[in-house]
């Protein structure tokens, strides 16, 4: 049995779902990943990169060719986020990395990248379907995505609402597509997400973080 093989078999089965290696290991490491990124800890990007790539099995088991294209997306954002953080700890004086609240411009970037994102993968899932059942949802949570990653690698503060958005819809398309682990998961994400976010504002108020680039 090969690893894709054994990462797409079942782990096992509960309240009559289909649990399967990669939709398990893929978004726990997901989780983890979060919480480093709650952390501040470098080691998130490592962390969503490993997820990513165990996620690309998972959802070519229940042919999400939009989704693979999504953690093919992420892999590559995590491995510019972490040279990001990377180079933003050793900016920073207390050797941390400073967190900060985007400027209004730069919440139109994201907001108009986001918009502009999911019309046009979304097009593109509507015209080849073969790329997704669910071409919109897809659209929005692949564009999401991609824009709370590079908030997260920019140290803003927004990168937490975005995910939280993402989840709106990720939990329930998840459910639906017979990812059961990645909807269960999506659900202690928000709950995760809402404490990040209350931490990150707070730092935004710390006299120490001034004066350092995320």
């Amino acid at each position: 049995m090969s690893t894709v093989d054994w990462l797409n078999s079942e782990a096992f089965t509960a309240f009559g779902q289909h649990i399967i290696w990669s939709d398990m290991l893929g978004n726990t490491i997901g989780l983890i990943a979060l919480a480093l990124g709650w952390l501040r800890s470098v080691w998130t990007w490592p962390a969503q990169l490993l997820s990513g790539l165990v996620l690309i099995a998972a959802n070519v088991s229940v042919q999400q060719a939009g989704s693979v294209g999504k953690q093919l997306i992420v892999v590559a954002v995590a491995v510019w986020g972490w040279q990001q953080w990377t180079r933003g700890r050793r900016r920073a004086q207390d050797g941390s990395l400073a967190v900060r609240f985007a400027t209004w411009r730069e919440r139109g970037y994201l907001l108009g990248a986001a918009a502009l994102g999911t019309l046009v993968v979304g097009g593109l899932f509507t015209v080849f379907p073969s790329l997704s059942w669910s071409p919109w949802a897809d659209a929005y949570i692949f564009a999401g995505t991609l824009v709370a990653m590079v908030a997260q690698a920019r140290g803003m503060v927004e990168f937490w609402f975005a995910w939280l958005l993402v989840d709106l819809v990720g939990v329930p398309l998840n459910f639906h597509s017979g990812l059961a682990f990645s909807g269960l998961i999506y659900v202690v994400y928000g709950a995760l997400v809402l404490w990040g976010m209350r931490d990150w504002w707070l730092r935004t108020r710390t006299p120490a973080m001034e004066g350092a680039t995320a």
